[in-house]
């Protein structure tokens, strides 16, 4: 693909997340549509190969036929106050919530009160699920989760509270809720082959570090385990290939990650994906980036992000040609 016209965007985040607050990425165009480059920062070169993959897959093949036309989502919560957060699950219209926890910038006791707080605005019949990014070890993981099940009147998982598989089927064998994986599956060497059976009730697919909705398909035939896909904070454009990953699933058990635009200041369009009554409705192509003018980076952040595309470019080329 030439490059030429690729455009690098900066987009504000509401709250901190994931320790930024600007999401930055890399829109490409090609004969099937848009695609989208957006690797965080902590990710090597190599690491950032299958983000590539899947902007190409979009840009140039589009996605497989969806078995689904509407997909539930849960709103994401970050680190904010228990009012906060309990505006942003009521504001949002859906029926399920991940709520971020284990963060430097929140103790454990503020954890368990905004969990409480979400589930008060849900109600009894909302699902409440939380994520710790690996934050925890076993023990601590143990301790927290029964926690912040008190506080949740119930969680309907926990996702990746520990760093590795061993530590995660440590604490799936020591709770009643259920554990999902998420890093320890993208961030696999080879994800097809990671046997999270005995660690995990469920598997978070996210479509991008998985190398594109085709591969991410196959990751979730191999795990053999109920799917949530997440998204990667992207814009409209990145966010419709997660939606095409869930739409094509033979099986969609639970909420998916993806009401985050929310999340942004803006987007790179005016058909944002931005759920409606806890819905998001499937697409065939990720919608045109009209808006870009209004979040196009700087000469700084373009050249850096240019650069970077370039060089896993370059990586790209070689893993194809060593296949």
């Amino acid at each position: 693909m030439d490059f030429a016209t690729a455009r690098v965007y900066a987009i504000g985040l509401r709250n901190r997340f994931r320790g930024i607050t600007v999401r930055e990425g890399v829109l490409l165009r090609g004969q099937a549509g848009w695609g989208e480059f957006c690797p965080f920062d902590d990710y090597s070169d190599d690491e950032c190969v299958p983000w590539l993959r899947s902007a190409l897959e979009a840009a140039d093949q589009g996605w497989p036929s969806p078995v689904r036309d509407r997909v539930q989502v849960n709103t994401t919560i970050p680190v904010v106050s228990p009012q906060q957060a309990h505006d942003l699950a009521v504001r949002s219209g859906c029926r399920t919530a991940k709520i971020k926890v284990a963060d430097s910038r929140s103790t454990h006791a503020e954890d368990c009160e905004r969990v409480a707080a979400v589930r008060d605005a849900l109600g009894a019949g909302g699902a409440i699920r939380v994520d710790a990014n690996g934050a925890w070890d076993v023990d601590a993981a143990v301790s927290a989760i029964n926690d912040l099940d008190r506080a949740a009147a119930g969680l309907e998982y926990v996702e990746q509270p520990c760093p590795s598989i061993d530590e995660l089927a440590a604490v799936r064998r020591r709770t009643h809720v259920r554990i999902a994986a998420d890093e320890s599956i993208r961030r696999a060497e080879d994800p097809l082959k990671v046997a999270v059976s005995g660690a995990a009730d469920v598997a978070v697919l996210k479509v991008a570090p998985l190398g594109g909705v085709r591969r991410a398909l196959r990751v979730a035939e191999s795990c053999g385990l109920p799917c949530v896909v997440s998204s990667a904070v992207e814009s409209s454009v990145g966010l419709a290939a997660e939606l095409a990953l869930a739409a094509a699933l033979p099986k969609l058990d639970f909420a998916c990650g993806l009401g985050t635009i929310s999340l942004l200041s803006a987007d790179v369009t005016g058909n944002s994906l931005s759920p409606v009554d806890g819905e998001l409705t499937a697409v065939p192509h990720a919608p045109e980036p009209e808006l870009f003018s209004y979040v196009a980076a700087d000469r700084e952040t373009r050249d850096r992000w240019l650069s970077r595309l370039h060089r896993v470019a370059a990586l790209l080329t070689d893993a194809e040609r060593n296949r």
